[in-house]
């Protein structure tokens, strides 16, 4: 558990801190290539995803194809002021009210504040509404815009700068989690000695539409897939009961249904059944809600048979994506399990 635990989690903390927001994934595919065993077969295909074989030692009956996304949410510069600040748009989903004040980096390392009308600005209508990104800005502390030119340019993408941190009993926070974190079990898996041969995808685009993944699905040609991720627990107390949709430290979490996918439902069961032989929790997303690679992957190449397992996560898409290490163990775990169930099914 202690060697798992050292070589996952530094994977974990090094790919967060990684910029790649979607569209943008190279430096955590160079990051992934460079961790990759060398009895590793790769290639890169034309949209970006990043496909790795390995053999195992035997071959089999069904191809599984496990697939971890390895772009981040982000924001894309969409034009300059004369006054030096800078216009944006997101880049996948994010609530505007983890944004205001935020900190954000470029990957040339020029830093910035996301920055709003102060409050004494505010009218009294406007103070009554979350204010909408396009009422936003980004402030690098530049003079003006011929300034900001020599280092920025639209199209250039950011993300939260924001630090990685274990803190209280076995939780980690940091930016990207999702889905570094399935990045960073795919690449333990991969270090293992398989019993059968191993396909993984690390994909691209995923929060923009899930377009690396259908790609990855036509390239591979899988009979089944598993699909690692993240998912939002909303386990705090002002939430009802029965709309926490899942909670740290109950472990892996296992869809029947997201807003994608309608899930197969004996690969649902079985990951209950992987997760129990190997002593691990294993609990239902309770929302019908959101949506993964697996919306592309099931209904790609005629049809593959597709589960996902997921961390339960706090606050996604925000600077500080929070989960327990307990549950990381238990999707990695379940997760080897899983394929290798789906191997021989």
């Amino acid at each position: 558990m202690s060697e798992i635990m050292s070589d996952l989690f530094d994977n974990i903390e090094r790919l967060s801190k990684l910029i790649g927001v979607s569209g943008d994934e190279e430096d955590v595919r160079n990051y992934i290539i460079s961790r990759l065993p060398s009895e590793c077969e790769y290639k890169t295909d034309n949209i970006g995803n990043l496909l790795v074989f390995k053999k195992g030692r035997k071959t089999p009956k069904n191809k599984v194809m496990l697939c971890a996304h390895m772009d981040e949410v982000g924001f894309i510069v969409s034009s300059v002021s004369e006054n030096g600040t800078l216009k944006f748009s997101p880049v996948g989903g994010i609530n505007p009210s983890v944004v205001f004040g935020r900190r954000v980096i470029f990957k040339n390392g020029i830093t910035g504040v996301i920055a709003a009308k102060a409050v004494h600005m505010l009218s009294d209508e406007e103070e009554e509404k979350q204010p909408k990104l396009s009422d936003l800005s980004i402030d690098i502390g530049a003079r003006d815009k011929e300034e900001v030119l020599k280092h920025i340019a639209t199209g250039d993408f950011c993300t939260f700068l924001s630090g990685y941190e274990e803190f209280g009993e076995g939780f980690i926070k940091g930016k990207a989690l999702d889905d570094r974190t399935g990045c960073a079990m795919l690449l333990e898996l991969l270090s293992k000695d398989n019993e059968y041969d191993m396909y993984c995808a690390f994909t691209v685009q995923e929060e923009i539409g899930t377009r690396g993944a259908a790609c990855a699905a036509y390239n591979v040609k899988p009979d089944m897939a598993i699909v690692l991720e993240t998912t939002t627990a909303c386990d705090i107390s002002e939430v009802e009961e029965e709309k926490k949709v899942c909670i740290l430290g109950n472990g892996a979490v296992a869809s029947f249904m997201d807003k994608g996918t309608i899930y197969d439902r004996e690969l649902y069961r079985l990951s209950f059944e992987c997760a129990e032989s190997v002593g691990v929790k294993c609990q239902t997303k309770t929302l019908i809600a959101g949506g993964n690679d697996s919306g592309a992957i099931h209904k790609a190449v005629g049809g593959i048979r597709t589960a996902a397992l997921s961390v339960p996560t706090r606050y996604l898409h925000s600077p500080s994506c929070v989960m327990k290490k307990e549950d990381v163990i238990a999707v990695l775990k379940t997760a080897a399990k899983l394929q290798e169930r789906l191997s021989e099914l």
